[in-house]
């Protein structure tokens, strides 16, 4: 795993968080939904006003993967969390951990800032995904909710 370095996007890393968000909407046969761009990130990580959290995984200084994630509350908790919106690691870096050490590192960041849990969708056919997120990160699945969405214009 020395190869291996989790680290903080800046506005910098834009093209490449696009360009990872690119191949993931190919890898789920959803770039067709794909409207955002380059600049939309840069934006975003110059402090556009979300709070939005983007942790890029390096492969012997090579960026491989990454994880979106935002401050999202719970009401039952009485603390806020981490809605862990993409994870995403290239299909020829899978195996080695990557993806874990991504996952791993946002909850020990809602750890150290009390936080009380990190929530994410899968989509039901990926299989690879709902295994690595059971049997490697201990995941449950709320079989009970469902995920609604509106998109906004």
């Amino acid at each position: 795993m020395s190869n291996l370095s989790i680290r903080f996007a800046t506005p910098n890393d834009a093209p490449v968080i696009f360009e990872l968000v690119q191949a993931l909407a190919s890898y789920e046969r959803l770039t067709h939904e794909v409207t955002s761009n380059a600049d939309d990130f840069r934006n975003l990580l110059a402090g556009g006003g979300a709070n939005v959290e983007v942790l890029l995984a390096d492969w012997s200084g090579q960026t491989v993967g990454f994880a979106l994630f935002f401050q999202n509350y719970s009401t039952f908790l009485g603390k806020p969390g981490f809605y862990l919106e993409d994870l995403f690691v290239r299909p020829e870096y899978r195996g080695r951990g990557i993806g874990t050490k991504l996952i791993s590192r946002i909850i020990d960041i809602a750890k150290e800032r009390h936080y009380g849990r990190v929530d994410w969708t899968v989509l039901d056919w990926n299989e690879s995904a709902i295994k690595f997120y059971t049997a490697k990160i201990g995941a449950k699945f709320l079989g009970s909710w469902r995920l609604c969405r509106v998109v906004l214009d």
